[in-house]
């Protein structure tokens, strides 16, 4: 077995770009759709104020890689870290620090669903919600269409105005911090959720005809961003994993339930992007659900370590040495 190599959030981030990055989730994507890729449905639990365990993974097989990335999303922030795995003798080839690349993942994965899903002159968007998030969300849609005019809103005058600001100097688009929700959706043709919102604040009469929207915010069932019934009105659905929206989404599981027909509307990303898909001219909304899933994860981390490798960055540690368990106390115990 070989040495293991640990790759920092410096090394993440200097080795990869948010457009490099949906690039690479659109590799990863047709991995999935040609049946070489898999995911391993998220499972979580949940505790105190709504702190949650996440693990999520996926198989390479083409790649003889497999991954799982593990994480506590808790009130003093999170940590998590990606593992990639030989998938021939399991061997653990990369410990990724992956909050820069969740960041990337979350972002990228909705730059690439807008690149499929949105008109392609589209030029407004609205960003909902101003937390960690929402910058690259932001900056992915500006990655695959050419923005002029960004408004954004949260519950909080603060956020919204410092995100504003922040998103004009790293972008050079105008960006506006909206008075209210209603003011940011107003002309846009891009709208995007990310927030944390237990009860859904988005109805379908707020969204105006040609909208696209990415809805991320929304990732375990007692959250929810938009009221289901928006749903009737989309000729186009998607979702990252459409498992997990099965097993996770509240807004998802309200509009369709047990209902396969209903669900058979509920298309992967990866057919999208497998079809090369545009959006048609006369659709009304178009909806990108993300879960969040092992394979987007894992097309950024295996990239991450092929450029890493080239490179010659990253701490090697040395591979685990195997020693049988001791199946007795020590004489000197417990005296």
């Amino acid at each position: 077995m070989s040495d293991i190599v640990w790759i920092t959030e410096q090394d993440v981030v200097s080795l990869l770009s948010l457009p490099e990055a949906i690039e690479a989730l659109r590799v990863g994507l047709r991995e999935e759709a040609a049946g070489r890729a898999e995911n391993m449905v998220k499972t979580h639990v949940i505790w105190g104020d709504y702190a949650t365990m996440h693990a999520i993974g996926a198989v390479f097989e083409g790649k003889g890689v497999a991954g799982t990335k593990t994480w506590a999303h808790t009130p003093g922030g999170a940590m998590p870290l990606l593992v990639i795995i030989d998938s021939n003798d399991g061997s653990v080839l990369a410990i990724i620090e992956a909050f820069a690349l969740g960041q990337m993942r979350t972002g990228g994965i909705s730059g690439l669903a807008t690149s499929l899903m949105a008109k392609a002159d589209a030029r407004r968007m609205a960003m909902i919600g101003a937390g960690k998030q929402s910058m690259t969300q932001i900056a992915a849609v500006a990655a695959v269409r050419p923005l002029d005019r960004i408004a954004i809103w949260s519950p909080t005058a603060a956020k919204r105005e410092q995100l504003a600001a922040k998103t004009e100097d790293a972008l050079g688009i105008e960006a506006i911090a909206a008075a209210t929700l209603e003011e940011a959706l107003d002309g846009a043709e891009v709208v995007t959720l990310a927030t944390r919102a237990t009860t859904p604040f988005l109805k379908s009469s707020m969204l105006p005809r040609g909208v696209h929207l990415n809805a991320v915010g929304a990732i375990t069932p007692e959250r929810a961003e938009f009221e289901y019934d928006l749903l009737d009105r989309a000729a186009v659905i998607a979702a990252d994993s459409v498992p997990q929206a099965r097993k996770l989404s509240r807004e998802f599981n309200e509009a369709f339930g047990a209902d396969e027909d209903g669900w058979k509307h509920v298309r992967p990303l990866s057919e999208l992007v497998a079809e090369e898909a545009t959006r048609s001219a006369d659709a009304d909304l178009s909806v990108f659900k993300a879960m969040g899933m092992g394979i987007s994860d894992l097309s950024l981390g295996f990239t991450i370590l092929k450029l890493a490798q080239a490179a010659g960055l990253g701490r090697v540690i040395p591979s685990p040495v195997r020693i049988s368990p001791r199946l007795t106390k020590s004489s000197n115990e417990g005296s």
